[in-house]
């Protein structure tokens, strides 16, 4: 493992892995574009940013794939890879909730493809997409925490919870997302994230007052405010498949005008 990855050696892995967290400590959000190859990659640095994060969504889309674990992690591995080569800032990866590996493995295919951070959630999408009980997803986080300190990289692990999602009325489930964003940081998350609450000014300000870890939050690059999200006290962003979208709904509209007319 601490050879060659791509031409990026294994002290420049660890090395992004250390800028990634100071990063996150640094940028109150850090704000972090969800990209899904090299040409959103390379532009997202371009504009600026100094580290991204690829979806499991827009990497899906890109590729004629499903989303959900429509590709193996093989086929992930082997399309993150040269979008991490190909910029020269730390790069976190989606991996879903695992592709049904075992946490070292994950963690062994992720460090070898150049990433240095994931995000994984608890909706189990090869087993019929059960959730997966509080303790049962903390523990797989923490087999992630233990392969990444057993590797010798400090990979920024992103633990979601798709609670929020799942039920009928959100704010029913609040107590049962904090014991889980609790149990979490507990097992060695550096960051949480709740999804789909990214427009309830009250669930956001509720979950961030109640860890102490960065919590993350789905953003659309135009919609929505950074300034509210940081007054909220979130403290990472990220775009899902929004930024994506974003950019699907400008092209149609530059290309409108010379398609030919029915």
């Amino acid at each position: 493992m601490r050879g060659s990855v791509l031409g990026m050696d294994f002290g420049t892995t660890v090395e992004r892995a250390q800028r990634l967290k100071q990063l996150h400590a640094d940028h109150k959000p850090l704000v972090l574009p969800t990209v899904w190859d090299v040409w959103s990659a390379r532009t997202a640095v371009a504009a600026g940013f100094p580290a991204l994060t690829i979806g499991s969504h827009p990497l899906a889309d890109s590729r004629g794939a499903e989303d959900q674990e429509g590709q193996t992690f093989e086929e992930v591995l082997a399309a993150v890879r040269p979008i991490i080569a190909a910029v020269d800032v730390p790069v976190s990866v989606d991996l879903e909730s695992g592709y049904g590996q075992k946490p070292a493995d994950l963690v062994a295919g992720l460090i070898e493809a150049g990433g240095v951070g994931l995000n994984v959630e608890d909706t189990v999408h090869s087993e019929g997409g059960r959730v997966r009980g509080t303790q049962e997803h903390a523990s797989y986080v923490a087999g992630l925490r233990a392969a990444a300190d057993d590797a010798g990289v400090p990979v920024w692990v992103n633990g979601r919870t798709d609670l929020f999602v799942h039920a009928d009325k959100p704010s029913d489930v609040l107590d049962e997302v904090i014991e889980r964003l609790r149990a979490l940081e507990q097992a060695g998350a550096d960051s949480v994230y709740p999804v789909r609450i990214q427009d309830d000014d009250e669930l956001l300000a509720a979950v961030t007052a109640a860890v102490a870890v960065p919590v993350n939050t789905t953003a659309h690059p135009v919609k929505h405010d950074l300034e509210r999200f940081r007054r909220l006290g979130v403290g990472r962003v990220t775009y899902g498949p929004l930024l994506q979208f974003a950019l699907t709904d400008a092209m149609k509209d530059m290309l409108k005008p010379w398609a030919p007319s029915s």
